[in-house]
This record gives structure tokens, C-alpha cells and sequence, in this order.
């Protein structure tokens, strides 16, 4: 009998096989990374967005109980207000008057704070709302931020990070609604003026929704910002309402002109780094009072309007369109921005 000739079977890959096979799945994951992270990077500022319309409509809530927006910062006066690094005259900021707004009745309850700020009304020092201070709030961190988890050391203990801001305006600080900077834009002089500022007296209330003169829909309320890129950096600091902390402030104006500023010594903030390296330029020996829209977003910045809504506005963002959009009362119009 003849036997069949037998074929040797191959049962592997040979070495040139096994590396096209590497070099495929090589392509494929090089391709697949980035949109990876273009996915995440959606979904975190979607629920960034989703945060600061929170933020919105608790301020609306807070309006309308109160008669007019919670104020950036309460202080009784006096020296060491506008430097996060003292210990004297500064008072809970406007997050922490909005805490029953956005679910954290408990902790507004739990830490004196009601009584704080009653005494602040009063013109009465009362610090122990700092009680609330290292408690780290999910909703008020942009989970885009590198930074925002290592807290704040200040000179009276540690304070949690948060990554938005109460807008004050570009034209300067403003004590009880007094009078601000002002731009000149199509031979107009533009009030700089935000709708919310700090208070040195009772009632301490800033604008209400309808003083908001150019339209509450094209006022910025609330925009993001970063947190420091070091421990003793105080920017981004939820419970403190300073420049840079939890406010924003003569902004589109000197060395702070346009979203996302790199350049050295953009902002004027008490104690913070200059790092220009991670897009945080600050002048550290100033007092906090100046401060722009920062994040970590790809080419732009979330901010809250005046009626909830919310916008992103884009690095690109021109100096006088963004000093319109800061300003609650400047009577002139504003450009299109989407």
C-alpha cells in the first residue's frame, strides 16, 4: 500500500508576521489614545459646564431670598483684606454664602458659619466661618485641573481647592458698588463694573439679575479659573473670596489682557508662582487684585451668564468683546461669540 506524502503543518507565526502584527496593533493604539482623551476631555467639561450652571441657579436662589447677589468677599475694613496669606478683616466669600444652594446645608450649619456672618453684617469680626475651609466639595472642582487637590497652606491651616469665580468685573475691584475702572470702546466709555463686589457694610448684597442693564444673558456671573501649581499659591481657593481665589477681577486691562494669559506676572495675586512654564504668571508681592478666566480646557474657558446659561469663550476671545462680557452696566453691545 502507498502511503499519502505528509505536509509539515505550520503551527506558528514567523518572526517578519509577528512584527507587522505589532506594528498594526502599534498604529492602532497610537490612533485610539488620542481620541481616548479627546472623550475624556469632553466629558470633563461637560460636567464642568454642568457645575457652574449649578452654581447659577443657586445664585439666582440666593438673589431672590436675599435681594441681590452674594457678595464676592464681606470684610469690616481696615487693613489685610486683600492679602489670603493675613489673618485680619476677611470674611466668608460668596460660596460659602451659597452652601445651602448647592446641598451642603450640613456643613454651612455644622461650622458656626450662620452666626459668622450675621456678626460680619454687623461689622463684627467673626472668623469662625473658616471652619468650613479643607472641606473639598466634588462640584466646585474641574476635574480637567492637575492641581486642584493638593490644598491651599495658608497661615491659618489648610484650605480645600474650587475652580470657579465670582466675576467682580475687568474695571477693578469694587468696594459696595462704587465706581470702577472704565475701557473706551467705539469712542465709548465703558463701565467696568461686575455684578457682584466685595462688602464693607450691610445690607451686603450686589447687583440683582435685573440690574444687570446689558442683559443678564450676555453678563458673565461666574468663570473658571485654576488652581495653584504649588501649595502656597492661593489661587483657586473655593473659600476664599480674593483675586485669584474665588474672584476675577481687572482683567482685559494691562498685563491681564486675554483668557489664559502666559505671560510673566499676569496676575497680581498675594503669594502666588510665577509659572509661566504652566501658563500661571503672577507678580506675588502685590496685593490679590488681579485676576483672569483660566482652565486647563482646550483653547478656552466655561463661564457662567448672568441668567444661567452657560458659554465657552476661546483664548481668541478679543480684549474689549471679554471687557464687555465682564461688565454688568456698560450700555454698549456685544459681539457675537459662538
Amino acid at each position: 500500500m502507498v502511503r499519502p506524502l505528509q505536509r509539515n503543518v505550520r503551527t506558528g507565526f514567523t518572526l517578519i508576521e509577528l512584527l507587522v502584527v505589532i506594528a498594526i496593533i502599534a498604529v492602532l493604539i497610537g490612533l485610539l489614545v488620542p481620541a481616548v482623551q479627546k472623550v475624556r476631555e469632553a466629558a470633563n467639561r461637560m460636567s464642568c459646564t454642568n457645575n457652574l450652571k449649578q452654581f447659577g441657579l443657586a445664585a439666582h436662589s440666593y438673589c431672590d431670598v436675599n435681594g441681590g447677589l452674594p457678595p464676592v468677599m464681606m470684610t469690616v475694613g481696615g487693613s489685610g483684606w486683600d492679602r489670603p496669606t493675613g489673618t485680619t478683616t476677611y470674611g466668608p466669600n460668596w460660596v460659602v454664602m451659597i452652601l445651602p444652594y448647592i446641598e451642603q446645608t450640613a456643613l454651612y450649619n455644622t461650622t458656626n458659619v450662620p452666626q459668622s456672618i450675621t456678626n460680619f453684617q454687623t461689622g463684627v469680626n467673626d472668623q469662625n466661618w473658616r471652619g468650613v475651609r479643607s472641606t473639598s466639595i466634588k462640584s466646585l472642582l474641574c476635574p480637567s485641573d492637575p492641581f486642584n487637590q493638593v490644598q491651599y497652606s495658608g497661615s491659618s491651616g489648610s484650605f480645600a481647592r474650587g475652580n470657579y469665580a465670582a466675576n467682580q468685573g475687568p474695571g477693578g475691584t469694587s468696594w459696595d458698588g462704587g465706581t470702577t475702572g472704565t475701557r473706551t470702546i467705539g469712542g465709548v466709555a465703558a463701565s467696568g463694573r461686575g455684578p457682584m463686589w466685595i462688602t464693607t457694610k450691610a445690607p451686603h448684597r450686589c447687583m440683582t439679575i435685573a440690574g444687570m442693564s446689558d442683559g443678564s444673558s450676555n453678563t458673565i456671573m461666574i468663570g473658571e479659573i485654576r488652581a495653584g501649581t504649588v501649595a502656597t499659591d492661593p489661587r483657586g481657593v473655593w473659600s476664599l473670596g480674593h483675586a485669584g481665589s474665588s474672584s476675577v477681577v481687572a482683567y482685559a486691562q494691562g498685563d491681564c489682557v486675554l483668557i489664559n494669559n502666559r505671560n510673566s506676572g499676569s496676575d497680581d495675586i498675594d503669594g502666588g508662582r510665577d509659572d509661566t512654564a504652566l501658563g500661571m504668571g503672577c507678580w506675588a508681592s502685590c496685593p490679590s487684585s488681579q485676576a483672569i478666566y483660566r482652565s486647563v480646557h482646550t483653547g478656552g474657558v466655561n463661564v457662567g451668564m448672568g441668567d444661567g446659561s452657560v458659554r465657552f469663550l476661546r483664548d481668541s476671545t478679543t480684549q474689549d468683546t471679554l471687557w464687555l462680557l465682564g461688565a454688568a452696566n456698560d450700555g454698549i453691545s456685544v459681539p457675537d461669540t459662538n
